[in-house]
């Protein structure tokens, strides 16, 4: 039968991925349930060779990048309202199923040890599928917060549990006492470390000026956190976390030049779905090369019920209890109720870091031995990821549909207000300039500017009110008008390639705007480069 190398398989992982994409879109499926399911099926096609990865790379190659990324769709704000049920899920829900799944696994035949190594494995949740759908459907923000929350910081929870046991693995013997000093050095050292990162960072984006060069910054700084934090034996998802959320408080963004954190955000947003789709696409091709070795292995299938069940079942009973405690504390228009705790609950979609932790296990330990149980371990792992992918992630949308848990809140009216109070920023700031200067009439015509936008804001909101379809296609119609022109121009010669390039950017920048209020439920703004 004819070989397929792996550059031809890559182009079909690739090809697949630009398919899936838009299907998932158009069908309303999370679209890592269906990469995952198309890697499957190429793995098990007799012609697709076996993929070999070192697994001391496969932590540090996909985590630093995925955990940069998830603290741009959020800020510390955010966490500081709901850091009591953060906490509670990404620290105590994830220590608690690690012990659980690591108590059944030992009963289901694992020495304590290895069952550790897979409860750590399995206990965090992955916030990239939870949260794309969540998001998606227009989950109140407070459960998306807890949600990105908890996927976020079970990260660092469960990646220290997983060192631990693996290192008590690999040595054969782990001394209990050390474990309370290492997992607070690891902590603490991480923080740390992160937040002197963020501040180094901030100094050098304050001296450059050029936007690919930030760009590169911004994508280099995972890396290093994650890098430099293991090599000083602290916690390598803590560095790149404290160092993210930092920045995003708002100290990088008045270190960049706009055009900077224009195409940081761009090129963040591809990397996050190219390293995410990879991730999903390699669990679905060890999950099948993993079902081909096993051969039906009936120890393995009956440690992947037992520790499954204990997964899905826990996550409830912690969370309904948790959710009426705090019920209780808290006002009557912010509480938990059994629709949103049901949600949450259901929302316990392992992915990226479990395919990572399990890919990562060393393949013997210190004394040339084979790391006992690897096998199960990685089969059992990667079966809870596809189950809960696949069950939970198709479901998550017709349960939240059939609770009716929805957000009520009107984004664009939010959008509408935050640009108002903006401008009145901008109008004051003026105001007080043209106190001082010896050209107010400049000011005044910044400040005219301003309001002409503003103005015309105003007018489009209201046209689209009336007939949104007619507006769009307006302005759709306006830019492509521009677009024509602009690159006829620079086809003829009659401007410069470099002149056409930055009107182009304008351009795309305003048809962007308008895609994401049209988003928001506003209408598109034009007028204002």
């Amino acid at each position: 039968m004819l070989a397929v190398s792996p550059l031809e398989l890559l182009a079909v992982l690739v090809l697949g991925v630009i398919v899936l994409t838009p299907v998932a879109e158009r069908l309303a499926l999370p679209q890592p349930v269906l990469v995952t399911l198309f890697g499957a099926g190429v793995g098990l096609l007799p012609a697709t060779p076996h993929i070999n990865l070192p697994p001391q790379l496969i932590l540090p190659a996909v985590l630093p990048p995925l955990l940069f990324a998830a603290t741009l769709r959020t800020t510390p704000q955010d966490f500081r309202e709901q850091v009591t049920p953060v906490l509670l899920m990404a620290v105590g829900l994830t220590i608690v199923t690690a012990a659980s799944v690591a108590a059944v696994a030992h009963l289901a035949g694992l020495p304590w040890a290895v069952a550790w190594v897979l409860g750590a494995g399995v206990s965090p949740p992955d916030p990239v599928a939870a949260t794309s759908i969540s998001r998606r459907l227009g989950l109140p923000t407070k459960l998306v917060t807890v949600l990105e929350g908890e996927g976020l910081f079970n990260d660092a929870t469960a990646l220290v549990l997983f060192q631990v046991a693996v290192a008590a693995v690999v040595a054969g013997t782990v001394n209990l006492a050390t474990i309370p000093l290492t997992l607070l050095l690891s902590v603490a050292g991480g923080l740390l470390l992160g937040l002197a990162l963020g501040l180094l960072t901030r100094w050098a984006l304050l001296l450059l000026t050029d936007a690919p060069t930030e760009t590169t910054v911004t994508l280099a700084l995972p890396y290093a956190a994650y890098l430099l934090a293991e090599r000083l034996h602290v916690s390598g998802v803590l560095a790149v976390l404290a160092t993210g959320l930092y920045l995003r408080s708002g100290a990088a963004h008045r270190a960049l030049t706009s055009r900077g954190w224009l195409e940081g955000r761009t090129v963040w947003r591809y990397t996050d779905f190219v390293i995410t789709s990879g991730a999903f696409l390699l669990l679905g091709l060890e999950l099948a090369q993993v079902l081909r070795a096993s051969g039906g292995h009936r120890p393995s299938w009956t440690l992947v019920g037992v520790v499954l069940g204990a997964v899905i079942l826990l996550r409830a009973l912690w969370v309904f209890p948790v959710a009426w405690v705090l019920g209780r504390r808290r006002a009557e228009d912010d509480h938990y109720g059994w629709r949103e705790s049901s949600v949450v609950a259901w929302c316990g979609i392992r992915g990226v870091v479990t395919v990572a932790t399990a890919l990562a296990l060393p393949a013997a330990t210190k004394h040339g031995d084979a790391f006992p149980h690897r096998a199960d371990v990685i089969l059992v792992a990667l079966a809870v990821v596809a189950v809960t992918l696949i069950a939970q992630g198709l479901t998550l949308g017709p349960l939240v549909r059939w609770l009716d848990v929805s957000s009520d809140e009107d984004r664009g009216i939010e959008v509408e207000q935050l640009r108002r109070r903006a401008a009145r920023a901008a109008h004051d700031r003026l105001r007080d300039l043209r106190r001082t200067t010896r050209e107010p009439e400049a000011l005044d015509a910044v400040r005219e500017g301003y309001e002409d936008a503003y103005r015309s804001r105003q007018a489009f909101r209201h046209a689209g009110s009336a007939a949104p379809d007619t507006v769009r296609e307006a302005l759709e119609e306006a830019l492509d008008a521009e677009r024509q022109l602009v690159l006829e121009a620079r086809h003829g010669g009659q401007t410069s390639t470099e002149a056409a390039d930055l009107v182009l950017t304008e351009i795309e920048s305003r048809a962007l705007r308008s895609t994401q209020t049209e988003t928001a439920r506003d209408v598109p703004e034009a007028g204002d480069a």
